[in-house]
């Protein structure tokens, strides 16, 4: 097991290296200045490129960049003018987190459990309802639902407040628009699972051995059929504990979302690298939790 988790953790930081280095290249790709505008002056704009060190051979920035990326140093943002990526991640990284753990609340509950209903029964109304509940969380984009809500919840109706994130009535939108489509994955993946152990041969074992109808779901039938759901839940949890980039511009959050999106226009490029390395390191982080929670649902994993 501890080989298992040192090569994973090699692979992990080789995946960190690479993306931060396609990263790099690619932005110095993007055509613009940073700092063109109508009202800087010549001297004032090389002055700039001077301090942040756009002046210096490509090569030599990328090496110094990677120098500092091992010593946690994320660099100065070029937009927020004294302000690193590191602050500003710390700041906004705990509104996205905040949010991003409700809407995944909202996801993991409800999606197991209509998956489960759905599957229990099969043919009903209330499987035919999952069954459009899932199509529409996946085809309707998430800024779509956003805008709806906003105009029905926030502006007809007056029940929610259209945007901000100040206390737990601002929080309700947000984090049912984030989840909508997570909700949706995980409940069709649940349903599918449920569908296909419900006729494996341990499940008619567990009933012959005289085990009650809710003892073989929770025990046999729920426990198995969460691999797959545990497949696209790292990913799912690293994209909503990050921030949705267009959500949190929606409902106007101060969130890591927020910051990518005004990045990207300012042509940021230290913050666009250091908030790309994070979400991947994120991102990896998560699938290397999910790989040790198989080992935990099923022993044969760990014995293998």
């Amino acid at each position: 097991m501890l080989n298992y988790i040192v090569r994973r953790l090699v692979i992990a930081l080789i995946a960190i290296f690479v993306l931060a280095t396609v990263t790099f290249f690619l932005m110095r790709l993007v055509p613009g200045d940073p700092f063109a505008g109508p009202r800087v002056a010549p001297e004032i704009r090389a002055a700039l490129r001077s301090y942040y060190g756009l002046d210096r051979p490509l090569l030599e920035q990328y090496v110094i960049y990677m120098l500092n990326l091992l010593r946690g140093d994320l660099g100065l943002s070029l937009a927020a003018r004294g302000h690193t990526v590191t602050d500003i991640i710390a700041t906004a990284f705990p509104v996205s987190l905040d949010l991003g753990i409700r809407a995944m609340i909202l996801s993991i509950v409800f999606g197991i459990a209509f998956g489960v209903v759905a599957a229990l029964r099969r043919g009903t109304t209330f499987d035919y309802l999952t069954v459009v509940l899932v199509l529409v969380g996946i085809s309707v984009p998430s800024f779509v639902l956003a805008g709806l809500m906003q105009y029905y919840f926030g502006v007809y109706f007056r029940i929610l407040p259209i945007a901000r994130y100040e206390t737990f009535w601002h929080t309700i939108m947000p984090a049912f628009a984030l989840s909508l489509g997570t909700m949706a994955t995980i409940a069709r993946y649940m349903r599918s699972s449920m569908l296909e152990v419900v006729h494996a041969d341990y499940i008619k074992t567990a009933f012959a051995k005289g085990l009650k109808p809710h003892q073989v779901v929770l025990r046999h039938q729920i426990r198995n059929a969460l691999f797959p759901v545990l497949t696209i839940l790292g990913p799912a949890v690293a994209s909503v504990l990050t921030g949705s980039f267009v959500v949190e511009t929606v409902f106007a959050i101060p969130g890591l979302g927020r910051y990518f999106v005004t990045a990207m226009q300012n042509l940021d490029y230290t913050l666009v690298m250091g908030l790309t390395i994070f979400f991947g390191a994120f991102l990896i982080a998560m699938n290397f939790l999910v790989d040790l929670a198989y080992g935990l649902i099923d022993p044969r994993i760990r014995t293998s």
